[in-house]
């Protein structure tokens, strides 16, 4: 059996996924240099993979909500430490719903008024049935998130470099030794 035609009962996204598409009954899983197919649903794929590396999909939902403001056709933060970050290109809950992996595009371009062929940086490229600007728009999104997460994190990286003193603050206990009566 090919790699292609080989059908997963599960799969947890990795560094290597670009995307994962409905096919039917299944869903394809296109990582680079390799093709899966799964009995899966994109978005159950989706949400279970942000349970493996520690949240629900309903938590990295919300943290896109408080990061950049997004609620709809929100990109999703699955895993922060490999930085991979995934957007709808419909709604979660469409059958046609596919989730591209914003590191792998190279480039997209308008193919018809509901069509984009989007090229991944291996040079693969696949025709998606969703508009050009519906798809700028994604990858603009999950750029915004991207930038807004390394933005906090390198705050809090300066932030432990120059500590705040917690003995000068008013709420903290006076340096002193600590005695047990018997």
């Amino acid at each position: 059996m090919a790699e292609k035609d080989m059908l997963l009962s599960n799969y947890e996204i990795n560094p290597y996924t670009m995307m994962i598409r409905p096919t039917g009954v299944h869903s394809e899983v296109i990582e680079a240099g390799a093709r899966y197919l799964t009995s899966c649903r994109p978005f159950d794929i989706v949400k279970r993979s942000c349970e493996y590396f520690g949240s629900s999909y309903s938590g990295r939902r919300e943290g896109t909500k408080q990061l950049i403001g997004i609620t709809h056709k929100a990109p999703i933060m699955v895993d922060p430490y490999t930085s991979i970050y995934l957007f709808p290109t419909a709604s979660p809950a469409s059958p046609q719903c596919a989730w591209i992996s914003h590191d792998f595009i190279a480039s997209y371009e308008k193919n018809g008024p509901y069509s984009t062929i989007v090229t991944f940086q291996n040079n693969e490229r696949f025709e998606l049935p969703v508009s050009f600007y519906s798809l700028e728009n994604q990858v603009s999104r999950t750029a915004m998130l991207r930038i807004k997460f390394t933005q906090n994190m390198k705050r809090m990286e300066n932030f432990n470099k120059h500590p705040v003193h917690l003995s000068k603050s008013r709420a903290s206990e006076p340096n002193g030794a600590y005695w047990i009566s018997e």
